[in-house]
C-alpha cells in the first residue's frame, strides 16, 4: 500500500464518520418525537456506515489491525445498506399492521450481524481465505439495496413531488455508483476507480447532509419563526 494511498483512503473514512454521524443526529429526531420502531432504521443505517468506516480508517492506518477488520467493516457497511432498504420499504406501510413485521425483521438483521460476527472470530482462517471473492458479491448485493432505494424514493417523489426529496434518490445514486466503481479497483486495480468511487461517497454523503440540514435544521428554524410571531 503507497503512502499516498493511505493516507487519502484515512482522509476519506475519518471525513465520510464525521457526515455519517452527524447525520444520524439528525435523522434521530423523528424517532425521539414519534417512539416508531420504523423511524430508527434511518440513523441506524447511518450510523452503522459511519462505524464502518471508523473501522476502515483503523484497518488502513495499520495502527490497530488484524485480518477481520476487513471483514467487519464490509459487513458493517453492508447490514448499513440493508438496514436503510428495509426503513424505506416499511416506510410507506400502515404502522399499526406492519409493527411486529419491522420488529422481527429489525430482530433478525441484528442477530444475523452477530452471528456472522461470531464467525469471523471464531473461524479467522475461513474469512481470511474467503475474504477477496466474497466481498465481490457482498459489493453486488450493496448495489441491488442501493438501486431499491433509488427506485422507492423516485417513487415517492413522483408522488409527492418536491425540490429537496428529488436530491435523495441522486445520492443513494451516487453511492451505487461508488459500490460499482470499486468492483473494478478490486479486479483491476483501477486507481481510476478507486479514486471515483471515494469521491462518489463523499459527494453523496454530502448530498444527505444538505438535505438533512434542510429538512430538519431549517424546518426548526421555521417552526421557532412561527412561534415567535
Amino acid at each position: 500500500m503507497s503512502i499516498m494511498y493511505q493516507e487519502v483512503r484515512i482522509t476519506v473514512e475519518v471525513v465520510s464518520v464525521i457526515i455519517c454521524f452527524i447525520l444520524a443526529r439528525y435523522m434521530i429526531k423523528p424517532y425521539l418525537l414519534t417512539r416508531e420502531g420504523r423511524y430508527v432504521g434511518l440513523p441506524l443505517g447511518f450510523a452503522f456506515l459511519g462505524v464502518s468506516y471508523v473501522i476502515a480508517a483503523f484497518a488502513y492506518s495499520e495502527l490497530y489491525y488484524f485480518s477481520e477488520l476487513l471483514w467487519i467493516q464490509l459487513l458493517t457497511r453492508t447490514f448499513a445498506f440493508v438496514f436503510l432498504a428495509v426503513t424505506y420499504y416499511f416506510s410507506n406501510k400502515p404502522a399499526k399492521n406492519t409493527r411486529i413485521l419491522w420488529d422481527l425483521t429489525f430482530s433478525l438483521l441484528i442477530v444475523s450481524l452477530i452471528a456472522l460476527f461470531l464467525v469471523i472470530f471464531i473461524f479467522p482462517q475461513v474469512a481470511s481465505n474467503n475474504y477477496n471473492e466474497s466481498q465481490m458479491y457482498i459489493r453486488v448485493f450493496n448495489i441491488i439495496c442501493l438501486l431499491y432505494i433509488v427506485i422507492h424514493t423516485l417513487r415517492t417523489h413522483i408522488r409527492k413531488p418536491d425540490p429537496t426529496t428529488i436530491w435523495v434518490p441522486l445520492g443513494f445514486i451516487l453511492f451505487a455508483i461508488s459500490q460499482y466503481s470499486l468492483l473494478f479497483w478490486y479486479t483491476d486495480n483501477s486507481l481510476t476507480a478507486f479514486t471515483g468511487s471515494l469521491t462518489l461517497r463523499i459527494m453523496a454523503l454530502a448530498v444527505f447532509l444538505a438535505v438533512a440540514y434542510r429538512s430538519f435544521a431549517e424546518g426548526k428554524k421555521t417552526k421557532n419563526e412561527k412561534v415567535s410571531a
